[in-house]
């Protein structure tokens, strides 16, 4: 079955709709995988537990992520901090 023109202008603008949120796709993504490693690590941060210089620095490097992220090529090759 053809699309008529008006389908197909529809069409298409719904594609590059979908396009264009590739990026805000795969930051939600990153920040959604961001937040299970932190919640993972939480418990570090009690106050009755003292947290290793190594499990700042990477507690701090997730919270970084994704600042100066612009393109969805940079998410997909970011590489997340080694949990120590």
């Amino acid at each position: 079955v053809q699309f008529t023109a008006e389908e197909e202008t529809a069409r298409d603008a719904e594609e590059q709709a979908w396009a264009d949120a590739a990026l805000d796709r795969a930051l939600a993504d990153m920040r959604a995988k961001r937040n299970r490693l932190l919640a993972e690590t939480d418990f570090y941060a009690l106050s009755d537990v003292t947290l290793s210089s190594d499990m700042t620095d990477y507690r701090q490097a997730l919270r970084d992520l994704p600042s100066g992220l612009d393109t969805v090529e940079k998410v997909n090759n970011k590489a997340y901090p080694t949990k120590p």
